[in-house]
């Protein structure tokens, strides 16, 4: 069997299915993880995740070649998923809960985590997300920041909504961030069917590429 035969249809790769992808044994692929040259999130359950577009990068940048299978999904995922979300939060747990919860409420939600300001800026010029759910205190560039960054540069990170997630009271940042244009802020902690309902009614309104 082929390497492009492997490309299943999950969004996201566990060490396993990478380091089969990538013609290794799983330990080789966790070796990668864990020395960071490979790109994963980790569950709640300590089980390494491996987007596709993040495989893609460690194989080009380590002159593999990369399935056209493999390839075609991150097509696939970049370019035509109208439902494209960026779950930005250092809490790598309550990340896996939003994530979670959103994709049991609607299956075509195309999901992303990022865990510090940095990740967050590469992801969105990688993926062009249609909507980021952002904490504003980050490790790195703090979320005050990417939003203005998002409204100074919209054709560089594909003009997301953006919906704050904070454990911050602050009324000033609370007024700058609305000033800045964010679809919706919620205080932690977040009550997830109404961030669900925030989101659905954003793709609902959409309307067009650039809508939001």
């Amino acid at each position: 069997m082929d390497r492009d035969s492997k490309i299943e249809k999950p969004l996201v790769f566990s060490a396993m299915e990478a380091a089969k992808i990538c013609g290794v044994v799983n330990q080789t692929a966790i070796n990668w993880i864990r020395k960071g040259s490979l790109k994963a999130s980790t569950t709640p359950g300590g089980q390494y995740r491996v987007y596709p577009e993040d495989l893609v990068d460690f194989m080009r940048r380590n002159k593999m070649n990369v399935p056209q299978g493999l390839l075609e999904k991150v097509k696939n995922r970049v370019k035509k998923s109208d439902k494209t979300v960026l779950v930005v939060d250092d809490d790598k747990t309550l990340n896996s809960i939003m994530c979670s919860y959103l994709k049991s409420k609607d299956e075509e939600f195309d999901l992303y985590p990022a865990y510090d300001g940095f990740e967050a800026g590469s992801k969105m010029a990688s993926i062009k997300p249609k909507a980021v759910v952002l904490d504003l205190d980050l490790p790195g560039v703090d979320g005050v920041k990417i939003i203005k960054n998002i409204n100074e540069s919209p054709d560089s990170f594909g003009r997301p909504a953006v919906l704050v997630v904070t454990a911050l009271e602050d009324v000033l940042v609370e007024h700058s961030c609305k000033a800045l244009g964010v679809a919706s802020y919620f205080h932690k902690p977040v009550i997830l069917s109404e961030l669900y309902q925030s989101l659905k009614s954003l793709f609902q309104n959409s309307g067009s590429e650039n809508a939001f």
